[in-house]
């Protein structure tokens, strides 16, 4: 090593040492819109309806599949076994989800929205959706389109990948 790479060393360069700049990288990137889309969206259901960000998405699923246990909402909502738990306990002890025993398996446990859970999606999906339509506001229609295709385009691909 020369004389001036080693004083170039000295001052604090940093040699060979890898950087990823995050302002480029796509899962940094992606992962923090969408921790900010949650922490903004969550502030409407948590303020007007008291749900937090797990007791929504089980809620929203039920309504989209109607019938669903634990181990189906933590494989299409990617929580934790013990998050989602937590988030039934919680609906069921609030009475807008039901809990019954699975005709299909024994050990598991079939969850539905109650009457009162209806009432609740009822008030809030729209909000929600008012609060999406603010939120991309500033896309084209042919940008929104573009983005939900990309998006799922990456989900393809991750599939692939796994």
């Amino acid at each position: 090593m020369s004389e001036d790479e080693r004083g170039t060393r000295a001052k604090g360069d940093k040699g060979a040492r890898a950087e990823l700049d995050l302002d480029q990288f796509l899962p940094y990137q992606l992962s923090s819109l969408s921790d900010r889309i949650s922490e903004e969206l969550s502030q409407l259901y948590q303020q007007r309806f008291s749900l937090n960000v797990a007791q929504w998405r089980v809620l929203v699923w039920l309504s989209h599949k109607d019938v669903l246990n634990a181990k189906e909402i933590c494989e299409t909502t990617r929580m934790d076994k013990a998050r989602v738990s937590r988030a039934v306990q919680a609906l069921v002890d609030r009475n807008l989800v039901g809990r019954t025993q699975s005709q299909r398996d024994q050990r598991l446990h079939d969850l539905r929205l109650t009457e009162s859970g209806e009432a609740l999606l009822g008030e809030l999906v729209p909000l929600a959706q008012a609060w999406e339509a603010g939120l991309v506001s500033s896309l084209t229609a042919a940008e929104y389109r573009d983005l939900l295709h990309i998006m799922r385009k990456l989900e393809r691909q991750l599939e692939r990948l796994a």
